[in-house]
C-alpha cells in the first residue's frame, strides 16, 4: 500500500496529459454508460422485512398485493356542497379515468359522514412503487375536470402523486443544498490556498468524482436495486470526502515546495505528497469503504442503497486524488511557484508546525494540563450523549412528509373528511383451498371482534372488507383504523390485532398461516428489524475500525484509542439529536415538526459513516505524528509536532463537512434533516473537541506506550533534486 499511491503519482506526473484526458475520459464513459442502461429501481419485494414482509409475499402469492391508488376529492368552492354539481363531477371524472390505459378500476363515487365531500378511487396497474410514474395523467385528467366544474374543489391524493411531490421537493432540496455549500466550500478553499485556480482543483475533482459515482450507481443498480436514496447519498458524501482527500495532497505537496525552497521540480514534489498524503488517502478511503460496507449485514434495500452509493464515491474520490491529482499540479505547478515563492517567505516568519492563533489555543490546554484536558472533555462529551438515553425510533411515515408538497394538503384534508383513509391493517391468511370456508368464518368472526375495539373504525364509516385469490388458497381482511399510523392508537390497534383478535379466530385454525401487514406494520416490524441488527452491524463496525486503525499503524493502543474516540463522537452527536429533534423547543429553529422520536434508520448510519468519515482526519493527524516518531523524534515532541503540522488542514477539511452535511438541515424531508444535523455536529465535535483535546492530551499522557510495539525509526528518503534543464528536457 505504501508504494503503489507514490507509482500511480510518478506515471500520473510524467503523463500529464493521458493522466488529465483519461480521467475524463473515465467519468464521461461511467456516466454516459450508467444513462444508457437506467437504473434499476427496488421492487415491493425488496422492502419487504418481518411478520409485515412475510404477509405481504402471501398476498402477492394470490395476486391480491396492494395496488397503487389515488383519491379524487370533491368538495364545494364554498358554502354546502351541491350533491347533483358533485355527482355529474364524480361521473365525469369516472368516465376521463376509464379512458387511460395506466387505469386498472375506477371505484364508484363515495360520499363522506357528512355529506359535504365526495370521493372516488382510482387504482393504477402495475405494482405498487411504479404508481408515481403513471399518475401524471391522472393529475392531468384531475385539472381538466377542475376546469370544467369551476363551482366546484376537484383535486387529487394519494401515494403515487405524494411520491412524485416527494421526489420533486427531494430535487428541488438537492438543488438548495449545492447553491448553499458550493460557494462556502470555495471560499474556504480560497483562504487555505489563496489560489483560485488551486482552490478550484478539489471542486472540480469532487463534482467529477460524483458525477462518475452517478454512472457507476446506475449500473451497479442492477446488482443491488437503488431504493432512491443512493443519489442522495453520492452528493453527500462525494463533495465532502472529494474535496477532504485532494485537500489533504495538495496542503502536503505545498509544505513539501516550501521545504524545497524551489529545487524539487513538480514531478518529485508530488511523488512526495503521495508518499505521505497519498498513503492516508487510502487508509482513510478504505477505512471508509470497510465502515460503510457493514450496512450490508443490516438485510435492507435502504441500507444497502446507501452503502452502494457511499462506497462508490469514496472509491472514485480516493481514484481522483492518486491519478488526476498529481498530474493537475504537474499542469498547473509551474505557474504557482512563484505565488508559493511570495507565499513562502511571508510564511517564513511562522514555524511550519505553527497550528495559528485559534487552534493553538484550543490545543494549549491539552498541551499545558493532558490529564485535566482530558477528563473535563471526556465529561463534556459524555454530558452531550446523555440524552440518547432516551431514544425513541420510528420509521416514519406518509403523515410526517411536508405539507409543502400540494398532495399532502389533500390528503389532509381527504382523511379529514373520510378518516377511515388513515391506516388500514391487512390481515393475510394461507390455507389449503378446503379451508377457505372455514377461513372466511374465522375472519369474519375477527372482523366483528375489531367493531366492538374503539381503536379500529366502525362499521358507519368503514367496515372490513374481504378479498379472495381465485383458487381459495389466499384471504386478506382489510381493517380500517381512523388514527393516523404513527399515533400511540394506531399503534395499539395493531398490537390488540396481533396479541388478541388474531389469535383468538383465524389465527387458531390448524394448518392455516396468517400474518398482519399494512401502515403500522410496516413501520413496526421496520424498527424491528433494524434494532436486531444493530448489534451485529455495531460490533463488525469496531471490529473493522480497529484492525483499521491497527494495520495503518501496528499499534493495538491506537487501535483501541482510535474505537473508543469514534464512540465518544458518535454518542454526543446522537444525544445532541435526540435533544433538538425528539422535542418540539428547536422546531421554529430549524424549520421541522417533531416526530416525538428519531427517524429509525439514523443512528445506525450515523455510526457507520461516522466511524468511517472519522478515519479521515485520525489517519491524517496520526500519520503526522508516526512521521516523526519514526524519525526519532521524542513522543511529547512528536505529538505536538504533528497536530500542529496537520491542523491547519484537517480544520479546513472539518470546515467543508459541516458545510456540506450542514446543508441538508435546510431541506424538507425530516429524516434528511436529522441525518445532515447529526453529521455536520458529529464532524465538528470530532474535529474541535475529539483531535484537539482528547486525542492529543491522551497520547501526551501515554507517551511511548501509545506506539507499542516501538516505532523503528525510518530514514525520510526525498528525491535528489534536478534541474530544471534535465526535468523539462
Amino acid at each position: 500500500m505504501n508504494q503503489l499511491p507514490v507509482r500511480m503519482a510518478r506515471w500520473s506526473a510524467r503523463h500529464a496529459r493521458t493522466a488529465i484526458a483519461g480521467w475524463f475520459a473515465f467519468v464521461v464513459l461511467c456516466l454516459g454508460a450508467g444513462i444508457a442502461v437506467g437504473t434499476n429501481e427496488a421492487t415491493s419485494e425488496d422492502y419487504r422485512v418481518g411478520e409485515a414482509g412475510r404477509a405481504e409475499a402471501m398476498a402477492a402469492q394470490g395476486g391480491l398485493e396492494r395496488k397503487p391508488v389515488e383519491h379524487i376529492l370533491i368538495r364545494p368552492a364554498s358554502g354546502r356542497l351541491d350533491a347533483t354539481a358533485a355527482t355529474a363531477a364524480a361521473q365525469d371524472i369516472t368516465t376521463r379515468m376509464r379512458a387511460l390505459p395506466e387505469v386498472a378500476e375506477v371505484a364508484d363515487p363515495v360520499r363522506s359522514q357528512d355529506g359535504e365531500a365526495l370521493r372516488v378511487s382510482v387504482v393504477l396497474k402495475g405494482p405498487e412503487l411504479q404508481g408515481k410514474k403513471n399518475v401524471v395523467p391522472l393529475l392531468d385528467r384531475t385539472a381538466k375536470a377542475q376546469a370544467a366544474h369551476p363551482g366546484l374543489i376537484i383535486e387529487e391524493t394519494g401515494s403515487p402523486s405524494i411520491s412524485k411531490g416527494v421526489n420533486e421537493q427531494r430535487g428541488a432540496d438537492l438543488a438548495l443544498s449545492e447553491r448553499l455549500t458550493l460557494p462556502v466550500t470555495l471560499v474556504t478553499l480560497l483562504l487555505v490556498f489563496g489560489s483560485v485556480v488551486m482552490a478550484c482543483v478539489p471542486l472540480l475533482l469532487a463534482l467529477s468524482s460524483i458525477a462518475a459515482a452517478l454512472g457507476l450507481s446506475m449500473l451497479v443498480s442492477h446488482l443491488v436495486p437503488d431504493a432512491g436514496v443512493g443519489t442522495n447519498m453520492i452528493l453527500l458524501i462525494g463533495l465532502a470526502v472529494g474535496v477532504d482527500y485532494t485537500l489533504f495532497h495538495l496542503e502536503r505537496e505545498r509544505e513539501e515546495r516550501a521545504r524545497s525552497g524551489g529545487r524539487l521540480a513538480p514531478e518529485a514534489l508530488v511523488e512526495l505528497a503521495a508518499a505521505t498524503a497519498g498513503r492516508a488517502v487510502v487508509v482513510s478511503g478504505l477505512a471508509v469503504i470497510v465502515s460503510t460496507a457493514t450496512l450490508y449485514l443490516a438485510s435492507d434495500v435502504i441500507f444497502s442503497s446507501l452503502a452502494t452509493g457511499t462506497i462508490l464515491v469514496v472509491a472514485v474520490a480516493v481514484a481522483s486524488s492518486l491519478t488526476v491529482l498529481p498530474a493537475l499540479l504537474v499542469t498547473i505547478g509551474r505557474r504557482a511557484e512563484r505565488r508559493a515563492e511570495r507565499r513562502t517567505k511571508s510564511r517564513a516568519k511562522r514555524p511550519a508546525d505553527d497550528p495559528g492563533r485559534i487552534v493553538g489555543a484550543l490545543l494549549r490546554p491539552a498541551q499545558r494540563h493532558p490529564a485535566l484536558t482530558l477528563c473535563l472533555s471526556t465529561l463534556l462529551m459524555l454530558g452531550l450523549a446523555a440524552p440518547a438515553l432516551g431514544l425513541r425510533l420510528v420509521d416514519p411515515g406518509k403523515d410526517t412528509f411536508s405539507r409543502d408538497i400540494p398532495a399532502m394538503r389533500v390528503h389532509d384534508r381527504l382523511t379529514h373528511a373520510f378518516p377511515e383513509l388513515l391506516t388500514r391493517h391487512e390481515v393475510v391468511t394461507r390455507a389449503a383451498p378446503g379451508q377457505a370456508p372455514e377461513v372466511k368464518r374465522a375472519l369474519a368472526d375477527l372482523g366483528r371482534r375489531t367493531q366492538a375495539d374503539p381503536l379500529f373504525a366502525q362499521a358507519a364509516t368503514a367496515g372490513p372488507v374481504l378479498r379472495s385469490s381465485a383458487d381459495g388458497r389466499i384471504t386478506v381482511l382489510e381493517l380500517a383504523v381512523p388514527f393516523p399510523a404513527s399515533s400511540s392508537q394506531a399503534i395499539a390497534s395493531l398490537d390488540h390485532l396481533r396479541r388478541i383478535h388474531l389469535p383468538a379466530t383465524v389465527g387458531s385454525l390448524a394448518g392455516a398461516e396468517s400474518a398482519v401487514s399494512g401502515d403500522v406494520a410496516r413501520g413496526r416490524d421496520y424498527v424491528a428489524h433494524e434494532r436486531e441488527t444493530l448489534p451485529l452491524v455495531v460490533g463488525l463496525l469496531l471490529l473493522a475500525t480497529f484492525l483499521m486503525t491497527l494495520r495503518a499503524f501496528r499499534s493495538p493502543v491506537l487501535g483501541l484509542l482510535g474505537v473508543v474516540l469514534n464512540l465518544l463522537s458518535a454518542a454526543a452527536s446522537l444525544g445532541l439529536l435526540v435533544a433538538v429533534f425528539q422535542g418540539t423547543w428547536a422546531e421554529g429553529l430549524l424549520a421541522f415538526d417533531s416526530l416525538g422520536a428519531i427517524a429509525s434508520r439514523v443512528p445506525l448510519f450515523l455510526f457507520v459513516i461516522l466511524f468511517g468519515l472519522s478515519m479521515d482526519y485520525q489517519v491524517f493527524v496520526l500519520s503526522r505524528i508516526q512521521e516523526f516518531v519514526r524519525a526519532g523524534m521524542p513522543a511529547r515532541e512528536a505529538v505536538l509536532a504533528g497536530i500542529g503540522r496537520s491542523a491547519r488542514v484537517v480544520t479546513s477539511a472539518a470546515v467543508v463537512m459541516v458545510t456540506v452535511f450542514g446543508a441538508f438541515v435546510a431541506l424538507h424531508l425530516t429524516e434528511m434533516k436529522q441525518m445532515g444535523f447529526c453529521l455536520a455536529v458529529a464532524v465538528l465535535l470530532d474535529a474541535v473537541v475529539v483531535r484537539l483535546m482528547v486525542l492529543p492530551s491522551a497520547l501526551l499522557l501515554l507517551r511511548d506506550t501509545a506506539w507499542w510495539p516501538p516505532q523503528r525509526p525510518r530514514p525520510r528518503s526525498r528525491p535528489r533534486p534536478r534541474s530544471r534543464q534535465t526535468i523539462v528536457g
